[in-house]
Order: C-alpha cells, then structure tokens, then sequence
C-alpha cells in the first residue's frame, strides 16, 4: 500500500500489537526461537491520547504492562479468541513523544491518536494540539511516517451526518501536518454510507477497519462464540472482542463499502489467522491488511500470512 508515495507495505501491525515503540510483548519473546518473526510488519504504534490515562492496564516506568496477564484481557487461545478492555493506557503524547524512540526508527511507520474530549469540539482541539505537538517534533523524525486517527471507538451515539462531520473536521486539523491520513472505524459503529462519503475527501488517503467488537453487539452469537452473553469484563465495560469471528462480518462490510463507491485504500483486518484469510481480505476489496491477535493466539502462523500477502495483488 502506497500512499503520498510512502511504500508501507501489504501487512500493518494492529495499533499496539507491538506496543508503543515496537518493543513487543513477553510472549513475544517467547515465541521468537519458534519463528515469530514480527520484523517485516509496518509498525503502528500503541493508541496515544493527548493527556496520560491510566485505562484498566497498569503501566511500568518503560510504558510495558505490568502484569504478565492483566485482569483486563481474557484469552480463549484454542478458540483464537481474545477479549480485551484495556481502556486506552498510555502515558500520553508527550511522555512518550520524549522518549524519542519514534524518531529514530528508520523505516515507514504510523502513529495511532485519539481524541478523548467528552464533544466533538473538545476532541477537534485535543487533535488540533496532538497534531501540533508531533509537528514541533516532525523535522527530528528520521523516517516517513502516517497518521492513524482513531475514531473506532466511540464517544458519542453519532448518526451518520454526525460521523462524517467530525471526520471530515478531522482530517481537516490533521492534514496540516502534511503526512498520509488514515482514518481507523469499526464496522460496529461506522455506517457504509458515512464512511464512503468521505471518498471525496482530499486529506483521506486511507481507511482502517475494524477495531474490535463491543461485547454484546447484536451482530454476534456471543452465547455460541463465546459461551454466555454476560462479558467476563463487564467490570471494566465488557471489551471488545478480537479474533476469527471477525473476519467474514468485515469482509462483508468491505464489499459493501467498495458497492457504495468507495475507491480509497482500505487496510483491513480482523479474524486473520491463517494464510486462507488472507485471501479473503484480497478478494473483498482490502488494499492492505493488519494482523493483531494472531500473534498472541497463533504466533507460529504470522510468517505464512505475512508471506501469502506479498504473493497477491492488492487494489
């Protein structure tokens, strides 16, 4: 996927699939003289908000988990499931803008923000001072990078007007910087018609889909998936779920998004767990795709995927 002329490569990591500057996690390590290989992913960086916010995942002083397997996170490893609610732990864009470890890294990558403000004009400024910040800081950056504005999350009910309104006030703000702009959804709270209507949008070089799914979205079995309908983290919110019962439901939002117009790169993930599901993204209408759980599920598989994707064509 090529985007302002920045080659970033058929397979993205999921925001944070290797922490903020790539560090990786313990099961990563773990996993390396088996194979795992996670060095031909484009690095994105763990999602930062503006301000430092401690989320549900307690932090060391490098910014790692704590704990080696958090209360916020449940693993069904034998059924590729996870479910997480991290909330957003970071230690916020400055902290980790001080750490200088961005600006060293040598090949394309991409920063992962998101706007915390309680309205939409309050998270337009908190992105207008972000942007502002990695400007003062974009001269010392030794590689080219994108901008991946997290929108997946959602702070309000939007209807569709409402969504594509913020989005394009946005990529408005961000576009300043003068990076490729991606704008990350989830299909559980991103409208078709919304998103395609952002084609039009000269600073939206790309989109992003789909984050995790909220435990107990309607779209979903979670007595068949995930054996009850009351999440295990109902005491940090219930979660999002990650893993294979994503992939065909993104998969047909995607070919529903191409049927409405939309001619953008899309960087789709979710549910990727083999080589197979690689195919499927291609042939839905993905540009690109982004591997997150399946390193923490199934390791042993990310070289193949990795492999399969740079063997296909990708629109």
């Amino acid at each position: 996927m090529k985007l302002r002329g920045i080659d970033f490569g058929n397979v993205l990591g999921a925001s944070g699939v290797q922490g903020f500057f790539g560090e990786g996690y313990w099961f990563h390590r773990l996993w390396r003289p088996f194979g795992l290989d996670l060095s031909d992913l484009t690095f994105v960086a763990k999602t930062a908000t503006m301000w430092p916010r401690s989320g549900n995942m307690a932090l060391k002083k490098n910014f790692e988990p704590r704990n080696l397997f958090p209360s916020c996170v449940k693993v069904k490893p034998w059924r590729g499931l996870v479910l997480n609610a991290v909330g957003l732990s970071n230690p916020g864009l400055l902290a980790l803008l001080a750490r200088e470890s961005w600006q060293k890294r040598t090949k394309p990558f991409w920063l992962s923000l998101m706007p915390m403000g309680n309205t939409a004009n309050e998270r337009l400024e908190e992105l207008r001072t972000m942007v502002n910040l990695i400007g003062l800081e974009k001269e010392n950056f030794s590689a080219p990078f994108g901008l991946q504005i997290n929108l997946s999350c959602p702070n309000t009910n939007h209807d569709p007007g409402q969504l594509i309104e913020e989005s394009d006030a946005m990529l408005n703000v961000a576009g300043t910087l003068g990076v490729p702009l991606m704008l990350k959804f989830s299909i559980a709270s991103a409208p078709i018609e919304a998103v395609a209507a952002l084609n039009d949008h000269a600073m939206c070089d790309a989109i992003c889909v789909s984050n995790t799914l909220p435990f107990g979205w309607q779209g979903i079995d979670w007595q068949n998936v995930w054996g009850g309908t009351t999440s295990p983290l109902a005491e940090f919110g219930g979660g999002g779920l990650s893993g294979g019962v994503l992939r065909p439901l993104v998969c047909k939002w995607m070919v529903s998004l191409r049927k409405a117009g939309f001619t953008k790169p899309i960087n789709g993930g979710g549910g990727i767990l083999c080589a197979d599901d690689v195919d499927a993204f291609n042939r839905a209408g993905a540009s690109s795709i982004f591997i997150g759980s399946v390193a923490m599920v199934r390791p042993w598989r990310v070289k193949s995927i990795i492999k399969q994707a740079n063997k296909l064509d990708w629109r």
